[in-house]
């Protein structure tokens, strides 16, 4: 998901996590045989005269952009007849694809200056397709019980009076603060080194594994602190407190391993591949116009996460309550 080096998040990014529908297994690669086809439509390449042709759409592994994925694959295939493919990668294999036409669209990039230097900047294979509309927030947090009986504890300066507390099996005799999915984009082992922390990152594995352990901490009072991001549907059932980090600065993470400062807010935005931007096919100008707000993402993550419902069922019930907003990505 998110964020500026490779540790996903989140999140942002952002925010990158299996995603938390458990659908999505984000360990492909480019190249691989292993995409999940969806719809159908025309057949191809990225379309061209205005037909659509196939599609190929990134589902990068939180719910949040599976969310994203969702609704644009829907209205892709019901209103623009394309045959629309969703391939399960992680952050920067999906930016390979760009360059091999495996990939046309990643729709809930997390800043990564890194990789836009790289693709957009440098190998010119992928190009900026503007904002989801999302503003992502990632940063330390606690169960809401934690911060109701010690309020101290959300200043970063503080935490280390309570390190004991989170110990673990696998933090080493330090704190454990637990994050994500070891893609994800994360500062915090460069924060913990360099705030002077005694605490020790240890991954969870999943978006799922994470949510699962907050919501563990707040049922059973236990101790727990970790890497967390919006928008996330986990926020109404469990509001997580986040932890005061060194404000973010401009500049303030420009070196990766001296980051002692928070996370940036992050305007989520779109990437697509070069090719896909210049075919002609509708698909791209759905891409380049949707946008929605946290509220709207949020909706549709918590009906694949928590009513488990299918990604397509979820986007269908979304656009058709909000049929107004979906017409206006593709006129």
């Amino acid at each position: 998901m998110a964020r500026q080096t490779t540790h996903w998040r989140a999140g942002a990014a952002g925010l990158a996590v299996l995603a938390l529908a458990v659908t999505a297994c984000g360990g492909a690669k480019v190249g691989d045989d292993s995409s999940q086809a969806g719809g159908t439509g025309g057949t191809g390449g990225a379309g061209g005269s205005g037909k659509c042709g196939t599609f190929n759409l990134a589902v990068n592994p939180w719910v949040g952009y599976e969310a994203n994925a969702a609704v644009i694959a829907y209205v892709a295939q019901s209103d623009l007849g394309c045959k629309v493919v969703k391939k399960d990668l992680k952050e920067e294999i999906a930016w390979q694809g760009f360059g091999t036409g495996e990939v046309d669209a990643v729709v809930e990039n997390w800043g990564h200056d890194d990789l836009k230097k790289k693709y957009v900047a440098g190998q010119k294979t992928a190009v900026d397709a503007g904002a989801t509309g999302n503003e992502g927030l990632i940063g330390w947090y606690v169960p809401p019980w934690l911060a109701k009986a010690h309020p101290d504890i959300v200043d970063y300066k503080n935490l280390d009076k309570y390190a004991a507390h989170f110990k673990t099996s696998e933090s080493g005799g330090k704190g454990q603060l637990l994050d994500g999915d070891p893609s994800y984009v994360t500062n915090d082992e460069a924060l913990v080194k360099n705030l002077k922390l005694d605490f020790k990152v240890v991954y969870a594995g999943s978006e799922t594994a994470l949510i699962q352990a907050y919501r563990k901490a707040e049922k059973n009072k236990e101790w727990v602190i970790g890497y967390f991001y919006e928008p996330q549907w986990f926020m109404s059932e469990v509001p997580l407190v986040k932890v005061n980090l060194p404000a973010y600065k401009t500049g303030c993470d420009a070196d990766a391993e001296k980051i002692a400062c928070d996370y940036p807010v992050y305007r989520l935005d779109k990437i697509v591949s070069k090719k896909f931007a210049d075919s002609g096919s509708p698909a791209y100008d759905l891409v380049k116009k949707f946008t929605w707000t946290n509220d709207d993402q949020n909706t549709v993550a918590k009906y694949i996460a928590v009513d488990k419902m299918t990604p397509e069922a979820a986007a269908k019930k979304w656009v058709d309550a909000n049929r107004a907003k979906a017409d206006a990505w593709i006129k």
